[in-house]
Order: structure tokens, then C-alpha cells, then sequence
């Protein structure tokens, strides 16, 4: 059974900052630093499963091809729109729309049949091309990991998953390129998603534009050349607050490893999990929780667990009762971290993500209406869903 050594972590409470512009400002035209800042209003959660689709612009005729990936592999309401990555784009009725292996743009559909239909937006590529991107686009879905055995794994370790399974079969964990996961992630320290996502825009408006697809434009990740030409002024002018330095010093330190930050950044797939940690939680602006989702969500570090106050509500509930009523601290983090490991074993990171998923609030109440209309009349109440016993 894997386990986890004690890491240190410092908690730090950031300042106050100002809201986010309602859209993120063109790279080209920043905003003075007196611009005042629109507050954002919070929207009630959506229920991920109804896919309302975002752009009332029409859909271009796209020819689909089969991933030979079913539903219980790959359910792309459950994947794309949880918090994983804040480049995907809704782009049609359960389609979504992105960048794989830096430059190809590529929109995923799940078909009537339930599997997973793709089309890459270019009409130059050649065959070795198309080979090329569609390699890179099965390694950033992570199709070498069978979910179905995931699951299963999960089912005997815990009796809630097989209710789950019913409702959340299809939740993957994606694998993205560690640049682009670390700098989304350093945006999202203590932010909402929208601001997140308008963060997330900025950025990637600096790269090489591939195409327009459902109304969204979408880029190439810029490289660290390309970041390091922003300064840290423009980022608050563009609304990063604090984290405008975090990303600059990020960058700097980056480019001052031997033989080049993206390739120091890949390097981490292959260390274990602490280490990557601690060489994680060396660059600016990235502490332990996100060093956790770094690792879970681009380095392969399956049993990585992004401790905040939702994991330790999730922990406390179901698998250290006896923390109730604590405060997470450094030290309860490592323990959650630690229980989750225990109980779920190498792909403990993809259980954690799959119970965050099943307490959002739509997806709470998604689960629990279902249970309400089952025709029998015994229910056990367990945690955020209800079992039905067997007679």
C-alpha cells in the first residue's frame, strides 16, 4: 500500500485583491492600471450533466471519428467542466473544444452511441500529422489507464462507488502538459472559476493562434520565451492581482534550470510523488495544494491528493470521522492525504476527484432526486447519497 511522507507546508493567507474584469483585456490592448475592475457576480451551479451549450452561434458540419472510447471510459460532462483544466471550451451539445500536444485543436463529441467522436481543425495535415496529434490526443486523455478497473478497484474499497458508479462512470482524470497545468494552477490559488477561466484566456492569448471554434478563440500555450516577455505590470493590469508576481517568478525560475524548465517540469513524471512535491513547492507562488493538483492532473502522479477545505469535509465524513471538528492544519492535511492513500491505493488522486465531483451541489442533488424516485420505499441515507438496500 502506498503511503506518503510527512512534507512541510507553510499556509499563507493572501491579501485582498480586486475582482477580475467581466472579459479578460487583448494582450495587445491592457487596460491602465487605473482601470477600475467589474465585479463579478457568482452564478448557482449547473447541473455538468444537462450541458446547456454556451454560444448560440451554429455549428459547423464537423466530421467525426470514432475514439472507441465508451461512455464508462470517458463521459466528457464529467471530465471537462470539474475543475481539471480552464482550456476546454464548450463548444456544442456535449462537445468540447481544446488544444492537445501544444498546436493541435481538436473538438470531442460524445456520439448517440455513447462513445467519443473527434475532429481536428486543420485541413492541411497529412497522414503522419493526423497520427501525430491523434497520439496526442489519446496521451492527454490518459487511455492507457483502463477506468473500468479503476473503478472496480474502488468498489472493493469502499461500498459507496458502487452507488456511484451508476451515476458517475465516465469521471477521468486528464494528463496535461505540466507548463500549462502548472500556470492554470497557480491562477487558481484562492479564485472562482470565472475568474480562473478569464485568467486562463489572458495567458493563452499570447500563443499562436490555431482557430475559432463555437465562438471561442483558441491558442497555443505560449512557451516560456513567450511568457517571460510579459511583465509583471501587464498581468496587473490584466487583473492577476498577487498572482502577477507568482507568474513572473515562476517563469524566471523556470528558465534558469539546466537544460530548460519544460524539460525539468517533465523530468517530475519520473521521481516520486514527495520529491515532486517539494521541487514543486520551490517555484513561486506554488504551495502544496497546488503542487498536489500539478502533480495528479500532468505529472502521473496518480495518488496525489489536493487537500483543501472540500477534500477535509469529504475526509472527515467518510474516512476520519474523528477529525471532525478540527482545523486543517499542515498537519491534518498530510493525514487526510495519507487516509486517501490507504483507502484507495495507486489512483487515490482519481478516487479524491471523483467524490469532489459527487459533492458539487447539482451533482448532490442530481443524486439524491434520482434515489427519490426509486419505487422502493426503504432508503439508508450514505454521506451525499442514498443506497438502496437489498430485500
Amino acid at each position: 500500500m502506498l503511503s506518503l511522507r510527512t512534507l512541510p507546508i507553510i499556509m499563507k493567507t493572501p491579501r485582498t485583491i480586486p475582482s477580475a474584469p467581466s472579459t479578460p483585456p487583448s494582450p495587445h490592448s491592457l487596460p491602465s492600471r487605473s482601470t477600475a475592475l467589474r465585479t463579478l457576480t457568482s452564478k448557482k451551479p449547473r447541473n455538468i450533466l444537462t450541458n446547456p451549450t454556451p454560444t448560440t452561434q451554429e455549428q459547423e458540419d464537423l466530421k467525426w471519428v470514432a475514439l472507441n472510447l465508451s461512455r464508462s471510459e470517458l463521459y466528457l460532462p464529467l471530465t471537462f467542466p470539474t475543475g481539471q483544466t480552464f482550456r476546454w471550451k464548450q463548444t456544442g451539445p456535449i462537445q468540447y473544444t481544446g488544444v492537445v500536444g501544444r498546436s493541435h485543436l481538436v473538438s470531442l463529441k460524445q456520439l448517440d452511441n455513447g462513445d467519443i467522436g473527434y475532429h481536428f481543425h486543420s485541413t492541411t495535415a497529412s497522414e503522419s500529422k493526423f497520427a501525430v496529434a491523434r497520439k496526442a490526443l489519446l496521451d492527454f486523455l490518459n487511455v492507457g489507464i483502463s477506468l473500468t478497473e479503476v473503478w472496480e478497484s474502488f468498489k472493493a474499497s469502499d461500498s459507496r462507488f458502487v452507488e456511484l458508479a451508476n451515476h458517475l462512470e465516465g469521471a477521468r482524470v486528464l494528463r496535461q502538459e505540466p507548463l500549462e497545468c502548472l500556470i492554470q494552477f497557480i491562477c487558481s490559488s484562492n479564485n472562482n472559476i470565472k475568474r480562473i477561466t478569464m485568467m486562463v484566456d489572458f495567458i493563452s492569448s499570447l500563443g499562436n493562434f490555431l482557430g475559432t471554434v463555437g465562438g471561442f478563440e483558441f491558442y497555443e500555450f505560449p512557451s516560456l520565451e513567450r511568457l517571460a516577455m510579459v511583465s509583471e505590470q501587464e498581468l496587473r493590469a490584466a487583473g492577476f492581482g498577487y498572482r502577477a508576481k507568482y507568474i513572473v517568478g515562476t517563469v524566471e525560475a523556470l528558465k534558469s534550470k539546466p537544460g530548460g524548465g519544460a524539460e525539468w517540469l517533465a523530468a517530475l513524471r519520473k521521481v516520486d510523488l514527495p520529491e515532486a512535491i517539494v521541487s514543486l513547492c520551490s517555484l513561486p507562488g506554488v504551495g502544496p495544494k497546488v503542487a498536489a493538483c500539478i502533480s495528479l492532473f500532468s505529472l502521473d502522479q496518480h495518488h496525489a491528493i489536493p487537500v483543501d477545505t472540500h477534500v477535509w469535509k469529504i475526509a472527515t465524513r467518510y474516512l476520519l470521522p474523528e477529525l471532525a471538528g478540527t482545523s486543517l492544519t499542515p498537519k491534518i492535511s498530510n493525514r487526510v492525504a495519507n487516509a486517501f492513500v490507504s483507502t484507495y491505493g495507486k489512483y487515490a488522486g482519481w478516487a479524491q476527484t471523483l467524490l469532489f465531483i459527487a459533492e458539487l451541489p447539482s451533482q448532490k442533488a442530481l443524486l439524491n432526486s434520482k434515489e427519490e424516485k426509486s419505487p422502493n420505499s426503504r432508503k439508508r441515507k450514505l454521506g451525499g447519497i442514498t443506497k438502496v438496500p437489498k430485500e
